[in-house]
């Protein structure tokens, strides 16, 4: 039995899933979405706050900011919550509104940028408001995900440190590219570790991080406006954009199979399925990480009409039979 007294003293650290008998892929899964926060986020939260708390950063009067897509802030609405904090998270109108309603649910604050300038992103018109914050508030401490380090020495000490106790023989690790926290984390202790892995980053089609041509980009989570200042490039050994149409379509699929999983992860599973069909080593120990889990968006990928809207396309893979796996994700593999 397992007694705690905060939240944040639950994480599963130790499981994952052989996609071989869902999707017929050889890639082992690790799920990162369960504890009370719902994704691989809350290390980055914890981490982050602590080491404020440590350094004097934050005192028990101060008013935490950031800036997130969704999952942080959910994470960071859970440390709030159990630590005495108020919270406020500025998001935009692409955060989904399950996610806004848990985060006020802890006693955060949520406000949702709609609007910015021509030729900017909603990023900086977020970072641009908490700027604001701060200014207007002293008592405001932002975390900044986008530049702290904390956000990948949490993945450096525990997500990775992790795979390597269950795969000691690992060949290649797959882990979506965000702020790149969970990334650079990983990337830095594999390449401390006594064997070499190749780092590959899973991205989103319309995202700067790895220097391709920004565009549209509904799912939140994964991808960047701006080059993300955490990112060591050098570290990562190659990267793969994935288009949200294939990220639905794998979320619908792995969901046929009943894995219930978020954006994220079905980018990270699709960009995986690409790279390991274009290398068929058999002998290859693949791991990717999984960050988050699929209840919040019920309302937007699960969900028929805002797919049509967005895609023109309801991305529903056909049925798979349970004795020929992966028959269900037509998956572009050039």
């Amino acid at each position: 039995m397992r007694v705690i007294s905060v939240p944040h003293e639950f994480n599963e650290e130790e499981l994952f899933i052989d996609l071989r008998a869902s999707l017929g892929c050889p890639l082992f899964l690790k799920c990162e979405g369960f504890n009370f926060a719902g994704s691989v986020k809350l290390k980055a939260a914890t981490e982050m706050v602590e080491s404020a708390e440590r350094d004097g950063t934050i005192t028990p009067d101060s008013v935490l900011v950031e800036s997130s897509s969704g999952n942080l802030g959910v994470a960071l609405s859970v440390i709030a919550a159990s630590r005495g904090y108020r919270f406020v998270c500025v998001t935009d109108s692409r955060c989904n509104l399950a996610t806004r309603l848990m985060m006020e649910a802890l006693g955060s604050t949520v406000h949702v940028v709609t609007d910015h300038e021509a030729g900017s992103s909603l990023l900086a018109a977020r970072l641009e408001y908490v700027k604001g914050l701060c200014e207007a508030d002293d008592r405001c401490v932002w975390l900044s995900q986008y530049t702290n380090p904390a956000n990948w020495k949490a993945h450096y000490r525990n997500t990775a440190p992790a795979i390597a106790r269950g795969f000691p023989q690992l060949d290649v690790l797959f882990v979506g590219a965000g702020t790149t926290g969970t990334l650079m984390g990983c990337a830095r202790y594999f390449s401390d570790w006594h064997r070499p892995v190749k780092i590959i980053a899973v991205d989103s089609a319309g995202s700067v991080t790895f220097g391709g041509a920004p565009g549209r980009r509904m799912i939140p989570g994964l991808g960047m406006s701006v080059p993300p200042p955490l990112l060591d490039g050098s570290l990562v050994d190659e990267a793969v954009l994935v288009d949200e149409e294939d990220t639905i379509r794998t979320c619908r699929a792995l969901a046929r199979r009943g894995f219930l999983f978020g954006g994220s992860t079905g980018t990270v599973v699709s960009g995986a399925t690409k790279w390991l069909a274009r290398h068929p080593d058999t002998g290859l120990t693949a791991v990717g990480i999984a960050p988050d889990l699929g209840e919040r968006y019920l309302d937007t990928l699960y969900q028929e009409n805002w797919v049509r809207a967005l895609y023109n396309d309801d991305l529903t893979p056909p049925p798979t039979s349970p004795h020929r796996p992966g028959l269900g994700l037509p998956l572009r593999t050039t």
